[in-house]
């Protein structure tokens, strides 16, 4: 019994000891972005968060059709789901790269769908944004509405990268 005891205690004290193994330094750091001028009294539509090692962790909020150039509500590709979700991933990269990343580096996507019935056309459009890239984790779900009336799809993405 004796010799379970400190072999307990040995290892508690070498668990409150030890140091993080990715060398925690630096504070956290967490900068907001916005791109549409429309977005800025309203929400960040990126957040990166960096200081935890050598990743930089990137979050996009959710990513349709809504014209970026535009005025608050102007969707673009209205009745066309296609042309919506080709539009939002093409956002999404650009966004991406403006942070170093692709969507090779993206490691959670949540698409949200208006209609159900347009799971086979996603893949295609996924497909064509994607290419040969590995598509990552991903939760699709069904929704009544997104942001605005006109919107058939909205994509949520995670990506990190090493910095």
């Amino acid at each position: 019994m004796y010799g379970k005891n400190v072999m307990v205690l040995t290892a508690l004290s070498l668990c409150l000891n030890a140091q993080p193994s990715f060398g925690q330094s630096a504070p956290i750091k967490i900068e907001k972005f916005n791109y549409a001028e429309w977005t800025k009294p309203l929400f960040s539509e990126a957040v990166t968060v960096t200081g935890i090692g050598s990743a930089k962790f990137i979050f996009l909020a959710g990513v349709g059709a809504e014209d970026e150039n535009g005025p608050r509500g102007n969707v673009r590709y209205a009745g066309n789901f296609h042309e919506q979700c080709l539009y939002a991933y093409d956002k999404i990269k650009r966004v991406l790269a403006h942070h170093g990343a692709t969507l090779n580096d993206a490691v959670k996507i949540v698409t949200y769908l208006t209609d159900q019935r347009y799971r086979v056309p996603m893949g295609k459009c996924i497909g064509q944004s994607f290419g040969k890239t590995k598509f990552p984790v991903h939760t699709l779900l069904g929704v009544e509405a997104l942001a605005f009336p006109e919107m058939l799809i909205e994509v949520d993405v995670t990506a990190v990268i090493s910095q």
